[in-house]
């Protein structure tokens, strides 16, 4: 509607053209405004960069995720089968590795088969330091109590002489035949546990470089880089005589068919090979699917009658790589049987506190 005004003269005058000049503006602003919003959102900045970096960013972080979980779902199905097959479950075990390679058909490479760190392997050179000063402590205690350096004294009076009464000299001959030809430095160190005088006795530096000599030969003159020939023994690789080594081997292999097709056998075959080494350099090895608990007392003397043994020589080689390897050569005892022999190369590595497996 018109809006009519009466200025001071009298005349009236028409607002209708102004108000319409007005609105037209108005929408021209409002226009204006939207192609602006309009523009400013096709053009991209750095805000929405961000935002389109962030949902990538999302993206890739949750396909990540699901990646992991299906590995983790996957190893864990992996390792239930290898409990199942150690065990004894070859259907459940088959189960689940068929379950685990259907999550990620490559399972089988991606997972660590490293054993966990051994909780008294971190305290190796405490121990050390520990042992040295005992052996300083022991002597002194030894000089204070007699001039005479008396080896040990009798817990309780005795009628008859006591070991004490031996120089030291003696009683180290006597430690050497402890020690023996097999190297049984085992039964050593645990002499070493009676009392002071023999944990010294047990540590006389000759019986442990005989010991050096006997194992590694004429490549074992010099002392350096290892503080005593104890060491030397304890930390260089070498091959144990202390036991037996025992490899299983385990594998799954399919049977015949039944005769309507429906059902196929499978069988798990397990055998064992043992290795037995001795310090001349001789070694037995021996095939067969006997547990452990019956066949290790039989390989306790090289005069076994185990008929399937296998006897031969070994001998250490260090690599340029500073790796020791066995390399063993074994053949048949019996003479009836073709002149044959196998070869046998081996490498030595600490597991935990255990050196030289």
């Amino acid at each position: 509607m018109a809006e009519s005004i009466i200025n001071s003269r009298g005349i009236v005058e028409d607002h209708e053209g102004d108000n319409e000049d007005t609105d037209d503006s108005n929408l021209q602003v409002e226009l204006n405004v939207f192609r602006a919003q309009w523009m400013s959102e096709l053009k991209p900045n750095s805000g929405s960069n961000g935002g389109n970096r962030g949902l990538s960013s999302r993206a890739a972080d949750l396909r990540r995720k699901q990646e992991l979980a299906r590995e983790e779902k996957a190893r864990e199905l992996f390792l239930k089968a290898v409990e199942e097959e150690e065990n004894g479950a070859v259907y459940e075990a088959i189960k689940y590795y068929r379950r685990a390679m259907q999550i990620v058909p490559d399972i089988e490479f991606k997972i660590n088969y490293s054993r966990s760190p051994d909780p008294d392997g971190g305290n190796e050179n405490d121990m050390d330091g520990e042992i040295e000063d005992l052996l300083a402590y022991f002597h002194q205690q030894l000089t204070l109590q007699d001039n005479s350096l008396k080896i040990c004294v009798p817990e309780m009076e005795m009628t008859q002489m006591h070991i004490s009464a031996l120089p030291p000299e003696v009683l180290i001959y006597i430690f050497r035949w402890v020690v023996s030809s097999d190297l049984d430095l085992r039964a050593l160190e645990q002499l070493s546990l009676v009392c002071r005088g023999f944990y010294i006795c047990a540590r006389d530096p000759e019986i442990w470089r005989s010991a050096c000599l006997r194992v590694w030969g004429r490549s074992c003159t010099k002392l350096v880089p290892f503080n005593s020939w104890r060491d030397m023994f304890l930390e260089r690789p070498r091959v144990r005589f202390d036991g037996v080594y025992i490899s299983k081997t385990a594998y799954i292999r399919q049977g015949e068919e039944s005769l309507d097709g429906f059902y196929r056998a499978w069988h798990q075959v397990e055998y064992y090979r043992y290795l037995r080494f001795f310090p001349d350099g001789q070694v037995m090895m021996l095939t067969t699917p006997e547990d452990p608990l019956v066949t290790v007392p039989r390989l306790r003397s090289r005069n076994t009658r185990v008929e399937s043994i296998m006897c031969g020589h070994y001998r250490l080689s260090q690599d340029t790589d500073n790796q020791t390897k066995v390399f063993v050569v074994v053949s048949k005892r019996k003479e009836e049987v073709s002149e044959r022999s196998y070869s046998i190369g081996l490498g030595l590595i600490d597991v935990g506190r255990y050196l030289h497996i």
